[in-house]
């Protein structure tokens, strides 16, 4: 139909006649070209699996701002629980979103919508790369699925970084240990309330619920000090093991989000990586994560929606052990 319209068009035009004589209510807007989409790239993965560092990576490879979508970390406070990157660790790269809310009050998916538009509004007006990146997987459906406005004027890359779970687990244990080594305790005693509820704001956050009955029993004199003690390990012990069913959930959420809505979702396995120690586990993420997701961008930003390229360039090396049966993960959001 479309043809024979177009054919049409081009016959009265050589003989000088009206173009269309289009009905009441028919415009020529679905003959005009689309407005070009702004570009967003989404870092998605499981609690511990390196969000922001890959998000920082290419942020140093692009002129970049990163959004965070962690619900924890756009609360105020409790900066080693939630474990909001630093100052040091940004590299210089502008953050929006962490630490922004009342601890005490719920940041809902309606209010992660409306400040992450604007954020990344903010960043494509400069010219910048808005990157989101955080665990909370219903953020994110809010944001590029559920939100209209957002989904006429954005169009998507999405990157997962996975990691084996034994392996997680392993390194999510070590972090938690690390965590309280760094103050993780005396942190959460200032937002320790008898009367505090733990459904709302912060409080919800892994770590705080779990230390509850340690802070009840910290000044109780009818408790020795061992006694004390092992309830401090059992709690330490309730951290590690939430974590990790933390982790198990977002990685399924991820799963079904890429099979119920149609995502099309990069995966790269960073196992490696975590297996390794030292300058080889850093190698092995540079080589495993970071070079093809820089990659991924580099053609995300370059080609048009109905250009997309094939996965040839990607490295060749078998090492590699990211998914090149899928081009770059890009969601088209008419």
């Amino acid at each position: 139909m479309m043809m024979n319209i177009a054919s049409y068009v081009s016959c009265k035009q050589v003989h000088h006649q009206p173009l269309i004589n289009f009905r009441e209510g028919l415009t020529i807007d679905p003959f005009m070209p689309r407005r070009r989409k702004d570009k967003v790239v989404i870092v998605m993965g499981a609690t511990g699996t390196g969000k922001s560092r890959l998000s920082i990576d290419l942020a140093n490879h692009f002129q970049a701002e990163v959004v965070n979508s962690d619900k924890m970390q756009v609360y105020k406070g409790l900066d080693i629980v939630t474990n909001k990157v630093t100052e040091e660790e940004t590299c210089g790269i502008q953050h929006h979103l962490l630490g922004i809310a009342d601890p005490n009050e719920n940041f809902t998916s309606t209010d992660f919508v409306h400040h992450a538009s604007m954020a990344v509004g903010s960043i494509t007006r400069k010219g910048h790369l808005p990157i989101i990146a955080g665990g909370s997987n219903s953020y994110i459906k809010a944001l590029v699925n559920d939100d209209i406005e957002f989904k006429s004027r954005y169009e998507c890359c999405f990157l997962w970084i996975d990691v084996d779970l034994a392996v997680l687990r392993r390194f999510v244990s070590e972090r938690v240990d690390k965590m309280v080594n760094e103050g993780l305790v005396e942190e959460v005693r200032e937002f320790f309330n008898p009367e505090g509820d733990y459904t709302n704001g912060i409080r919800r956050a892994i770590g705080v619920p779990e230390l509850d009955q340690y802070f009840r029993n910290e000044n109780n004199k009818l408790i020795d000090e061992d006694a004390r003690n092992r309830i401090l390990q059992v709690a330490i012990e309730k951290i590690k093991a939430n974590t990790c069913k933390l982790a198990t959930c977002q990685r399924q959420n991820i799963l079904r989000l890429e099979s119920q809505l149609g995502w099309n979702i990069s995966r790269l396995d960073a196992t490696e990586a975590f297996e390794k120690k030292g300058g080889e586990g850093h190698q092995a993420w540079h080589r495993l994560v970071s070079v093809p997701s820089t990659r991924f961008v580099r053609h995300f930003r370059r080609e048009e929606l109905f250009n997309i390229p094939s996965p040839s360039f990607l490295p060749a090396s078998s090492s590699i052990n990211i998914e090149t049966t899928k081009p770059p993960a890009i969601l088209s959001t008419f």
